[in-house]
């Protein structure tokens, strides 16, 4: 027996809390795994919030252990690539939606969807990081690819306050470059300074409807919001620079004219962390473990157990909990 959240929906509604999970009911659930982790650290993302509250239709199999991050020691494993007591890290793979997934004390998981522990993290830093941080480093990794280096201009970063946001705003600011924060929360402006932004301006200046072209400004731009955001920080991207998209906080839609792509030559580039390649997993990983800033990663860090992970999650949703939130399944 092992303690975890548990997530049911029928005839009588939905269901979100903690309980005792029996071994056989995790087998039984997860007939396609081939590891069985032994859960030492998980997280709380904007997803695992969206499935704890069901707020939105993440989860597609119920019932279901949510958590689409965790990280601790193999126990078992018929996997080639991994043996019992190698440290590893999971995000994505549908793990947490139609997979059981990490919030609880063990999982049992596919070893193609694993990541090695690089050196220099454990099971704790790793899910202060999780699915937030290891996208902001897919987006600035996508960036680079496009040739955006530092001393060509401004970074944008929208929804700073935010996991993806701010460690994007550490990640590029230990790289050399001048980040630029937009938030609507007034009151953490020391918070993004601190991380390494350089300015911080108020995110209504980008999330109504604007001109299809404006004043050219940012090299690049980490977009988690969408929307409105998105299309106006398109519009103010310099000729040839690059915007890397990866969330919708503010919606799916993009009300854009493509007048920055064929005019400007501004490239807009899709982050997907779900299903993205073992290859880029595991460069950023490496590069997380290179270049992000422990000290910073401490600072937009706080630690919870399962159950304030139940408590916290409408409180995500609502814009109010800031930088990372890992928890300790054991807790």
């Amino acid at each position: 027996m092992f303690d975890g959240l548990y997530l049911e929906k029928n005839d009588a509604g939905f269901t979100a809390g903690r309980r005792s999970i029996a071994d056989d009911e995790l087998e039984a659930a997860t007939p396609d795994a081939d590891v069985t982790l032994r859960v030492e650290y998980s997280a709380l993302n904007y997803k695992d919030a969206l499935a704890l509250t069901n707020r939105s239709p993440v989860v597609r199999r119920w019932p279901m252990v949510p958590g689409i991050d965790g990280a601790g020691v193999v126990a078992e494993s018929a996997h080639r690539g991994f043996a019992a007591g190698d440290r590893v890290i999971l995000n994505g793979w549908g793990v947490g939606e139609t997979h059981w997934g990490c919030l609880a004390q063990r999982a049992r998981l596919r070893g193609d969807w694993l990541v090695a522990m690089p050196e220099g993290l454990d099971s704790r830093r790793s899910m202060a990081i999780g699915t937030a941080g290891y996208t902001a480093m897919l987006c600035v990794m996508m960036l680079e690819r496009q040739g955006v280096v530092p001393g060509q201009g401004e970074v944008l970063v929208t929804g700073a306050a935010g996991g993806v946001g701010s460690v994007a705003i550490a990640l590029l600011a230990r790289l050399g470059f001048r980040v630029v924060a937009s938030t609507g929360r007034a009151s953490e402006e020391a918070y993004l300074r601190e991380l390494g932004a350089a300015e911080i301006i108020d995110r209504a200046t980008l999330s109504t409807p604007g001109k299809p072209l404006q004043k050219e400004r940012w090299a690049g731009v980490v977009d988690a919001v969408g929307s409105h955001t998105l299309a106006n920080a398109c519009a103010q991207t310099r000729y040839r620079g690059s915007v890397a998209a990866c969330g919708l906080a503010q919606g799916m839609d993009f009300p854009a004219s493509v007048a920055p792509f064929i005019l400007r030559g501004v490239r807009l580039i899709g982050v997907d962390s779900v299903m993205c390649p073992i290859e880029d997993r595991r460069e950023a990983w490496s590069r997380l473990a290179r270049d992000l800033d422990r000290e910073a990663l401490e600072r937009i860090t706080q630690v919870v157990g399962l159950d304030d992970a139940l408590r916290l999650a409408p409180e995500m949703l609502a814009g109010h909990v800031r930088g990372r939130t890992a928890v300790d399944v054991n807790r």
